[in-house]
């Protein structure tokens, strides 16, 4: 099945989970770059990291795109190959509500993939990748938006057997931009600071702004504002990161649709034209990123084969 010398290069987009309201449902592909390249060669595994995480993330079997590369051969009921060499390369800043993990694990997904079938853009390819990373990371907003590309819109089957997603096309005046602080948050850590219900009245109100966000991103950006107010994690989560709420509320009360990130601690600022955030007075160590939307999802930029004889 696998052929000594076979090799796959695939890049994957950084992602921003909710936008305000949409939790655990909405995602936005960042352009913010993870490039993996996957080689058949030798015994065993081994795994190069450069960029974010190369002194923290595992180089053996616990690295997370081989676990994801493993799950994916396992759908596909194919055993792995003896020997792989992974070289990757993390522009995705981890643990800051990027989706990092997603996009690992979508990476992982893609390259098993398009090592067995080498094409990976086809609508059944990437309904399985989304699917299964969903299943993975267990919540599909970040992975959606890392598979497809831009604003992606996810659920569960109503029998749980699996995630579908849509993604709408977003209004060619959105601009993204993310205020990227140097601390970290763990997204188990950001989570469990949840409670396990909500009141009725937050629970309306956060659908009903769900549903403005859609239609502010994809028709009326001038809406962004009150389609990102949410009730249901920012708040309740506030004394995790209070710097970034901090940093939200400023920009809020300045009309400028902000909100966390994702799990946090980065802050995600939505408009059109520049929101002159050079201007602000952020908290020490951040940074201001404009990424923009990245439109094209995960893809496989080059596969090359040993020459047969």
């Amino acid at each position: 099945m696998f052929s000594p010398g076979t090799s796959v290069t695939v890049e994957v987009p950084a992602s921003s989970a909710n936008l305000g309201p949409g939790f655990d449902s909405i995602g936005l592909a960042l352009g913010i770059t993870d490039t993996v390249q996957a080689t058949v060669a030798g015994e065993g595994l081994q795994v190069w990291v450069a960029g974010h995480g190369e002194d923290t993330v595992p180089t053996d079997e616990g690295h997370l795109i081989w676990r994801s590369a493993l799950a994916m051969w396992q759908r596909l009921g194919i055993e792995p190959p003896t020997g792989l060499e992974l070289r990757c390369c993390n522009e995705v800043p981890h643990s800051r509500g990027l989706g990092s993990s997603a996009a690992a694990i979508v990476a992982g997904l893609a390259t098993a993939l398009a090592l067995v079938r080498g094409r990976i853009d086809n609508p059944a390819a990437l309904a399985m990748i989304s699917d299964l990373a969903g299943e993975i990371e267990g919540h599909p907003d970040n992975a959606s938006a890392s598979v497809y590309g831009g604003l992606t819109v996810s659920w569960a089957d109503d029998d749980g057997a699996g995630w579908r997603t849509v993604h709408p096309r977003v209004h060619p005046d959105v601009q993204a931009a993310v205020l990227l602080p140097e601390t970290t948050l763990a997204t188990d850590k950001a989570r469990a600071a949840l409670d396990d219900t909500v009141s009725l009245s937050a629970a309306a109100s956060t659908a009903g702004r769900a549903a403005l966000l859609v239609h502010a991103l994809t028709t009326q950006p001038e809406l962004l504002l009150p389609a990102t107010r949410d009730w249901l994690h920012q708040e309740p989560r506030r004394a995790s990161y209070p710097e970034s709420m901090g940093v939200v509320d400023q920009l809020r009360a300045r009309g400028l649709a902000a909100t966390i990130s994702g799990a946090g601690p980065a802050v995600l600022v939505l408009g059109t034209g520049d929101p002159g955030l050079d201007g602000d007075r952020l908290p020490a160590g951040w940074r201001v990123l404009r990424p923009g939307i990245a439109e094209t999802g995960v893809r496989v930029v080059s596969r090359s084969a040993p020459a047969t004889v």
